[in-house]
């Protein structure tokens, strides 16, 4: 009889469910390794809280975010892919085959494993903000600064990363207002010179958002001065927040090295230090943070696994040296 007490096995789970997770998923199910992904709770990714993506390949017209995610799931479905929707809570990458255990579902042991968790953005925690997401309320100006042609335009942060979509946001906007809490940037001389110095951008120190305004998209922000206490209304038809992202990375670590911003690190793009582990999409990817980026960086884990996966079983096949 089986023993119910171990873990089911599985060649490859996939953790994670955006497109570097459901993209690894196609990849490996096409090539009969019969892929499990623990989706997550709530599953899908940066996704799931995106309207309009325009930028996708294959959708001229556009797509919603959340019927993106389930288009590619339901492809990977097509190709043999199992899901669980539950939460991976802990791991032991220390030996084979690898163990990780499930929220509610038990645990699943796997020859190899694709960290695909993905980094959430970091955000003001307004409820109007919350309210206004994906209706003028952005995290990304590479995905979104298209919609706001023509408009006017405020973005919270003072680092590098601010100054970079701030100067992008310049090329729709008629004007990009950087609103920062502190008295001075955080932004390395070069990037905070850009900003300084662009027409578009002006600059409003020592300033906090309490609240956005608007009831179906932005129409505003009121703005607070930390020094003085004096309250502000900004007009604006958009809101962006660059204040960085956090990497969903806690639950691997000390199983797997991390960079010191908390990001999985990889060597040959996709291998982690554990041979056998590999990662996909934002969670090791802070440069490009795009939908269709991580798609590729999950087949390209999924093809790393597949032939990690045929050079194990070949050694395991080969027979031993006679003397």
């Amino acid at each position: 009889m089986p023993d119910e007490s171990r873990p089911r096995h599985a060649r490859v789970v996939i953790v994670g469910s955006g497109p570097a997770g459901l993209t690894a998923a196609i990849y490996t199910a096409r090539a009969n390794l019969k892929p499990v992904v623990v989706g997550g709770v709530p599953a899908g990714g940066q996704l799931m809280i995106t309207t309009d993506v325009e930028n996708f390949p294959g959708f001229p017209e556009g797509i919603q975010g959340p019927e993106l995610v389930e288009r590619i799931r339901q492809q990977a479905v097509r190709f043999g892919t199992e899901f669980i929707d539950d939460q991976v809570t802990s791991v032991d990458f220390s030996r084979r085959p690898f163990r990780l255990k499930l929220g509610s579902r038990g645990a699943l042991e796997a020859d190899s494993v694709i960290l695909a968790t993905g980094a959430n953005a970091r955000w003001l925690d307004l409820p109007s903000e919350q309210k206004l997401r994906g209706h003028g309320v952005s995290a990304c100006a590479t995905c979104d600064g298209f919609f706001f042609r023509g408009k006017e335009l405020a973005l919270v942060g003072g680092g590098d990363s601010a100054m970079e979509e701030a100067l992008f946001l310049t090329r729709f906007a008629t004007r990009v207002t950087i609103l920062h809490r502190r008295s001075t940037l955080r932004a390395s001389k070069i990037m905070a010179d850009r900003a300084l110095k662009h027409p578009k951008i002006s600059f409003r120190f020592d300033t906090v958002v309490e609240e956005v305004l608007g009831d179906q998209t932005v129409e505003g922000v009121r703005l607070r001065n930390v020094r003085s206490g004096e309250s502000a209304v900004l007009p604006v038809q958009g809101l962006f927040i660059a204040i960085g992202y956090d990497p969903a990375t806690d639950v691997f670590r000390g199983h797997v090295e991390l960079e010191p911003n908390g990001y999985v690190k990889t060597h040959q793009v996709t291998r982690t230090s554990v041979e056998g582990v590999f990662a996909a999409g934002d969670v090791y990817d802070h440069r490009y943070r795009q939908a269709v980026s991580a798609a590729g960086f999950g087949c390209m884990a999924a093809i790393d696994a597949e032939r990690w996966l045929e050079e194990q079983d070949s050694a395991a096949e080969k027979p031993p040296a006679t003397r």
